[in-house]
């Protein structure tokens, strides 16, 4: 994963009329963790970072310039207006080249199981070790002709070079099924049927029961 330039403003104001102010200025509130240095409070340019954003998918990668030095910065958390669908606030935690982090990696499904089958992703994400410059954007998994009872575990992944698997290998990723058929209306399990001409037995008053 290759990382995204951005160049940062360092900010002094904080609160929620601060976070207003930045956001109406067209720039994003970001603050960046790690190292044992204090969080270092920025404001990033609106759509540019949103691009870099959904280019690197969940794990984005972004090289910020702050006065002159830069950081790279993984993203941990980002808050999304869930009305204008415009960024809010991101966390970032600062990485180091050749430095590991751990992260959860999206699982990407291609192909096609055999017709009638119901292929459920049972885990949407797992987790790994990887170089913080080479995290994976997602992992990709070949259903193509999976027959009914292929079930595809963490350890069966093919994962990129440098990519440690921190997720249980034994947990289940994929499993292709048959669809659950649907009953009859009316065709209860069990349910005697009435006899013809029978009339069905009344329900019991209020009080009749404990």
């Amino acid at each position: 994963m290759s990382s995204e330039k951005i160049v940062a403003e360092l900010r002094t104001e904080f609160g929620k009329g601060a976070a207003r102010r930045i956001r109406r200025d067209h720039k994003i509130p970001a603050v960046i963790y790690g190292h044992g240095n204090a969080p270092v409070h920025v404001s990033l340019p609106g759509h540019d970072t949103m691009m870099a954003i959904k280019h690197g998918g969940a794990n984005a990668l972004l090289e910020l310039e702050i006065e002159g030095s830069t950081q790279l910065a993984l993203t941990k958390q980002v808050q999304v207006d869930p009305i204008r669908r415009s960024l809010e606030h991101i966390d970032f935690v600062a990485v180091k080249r050749g430095e590991k982090v751990t992260v959860d990696v999206p699982v990407h499904l291609v192909g096609e199981a055999v017709r009638d089958s119901l292929v459920v992703t049972e885990n949407a994400t797992i987790e790994v070790e990887a170089e913080a410059t080479h995290i994976p954007e997602y992992i990709e998994i070949d259903i193509e002709g999976a027959e009914v009872g292929t079930q595809i575990h963490a350890s069966d992944l093919a994962l990129p070079k440098g990519t440690t698997l921190l997720t249980d290998g034994e947990t289940l990723v994929v499993n292709v099924t048959a669809p659950v058929a649907e009953a009859e209306p009316g065709a209860a399990e069990g349910e005697p049927e009435a006899a013809e001409g029978e009339a069905p037995e009344a329900p019991a008053e209020a009080g009749d029961s404990e």
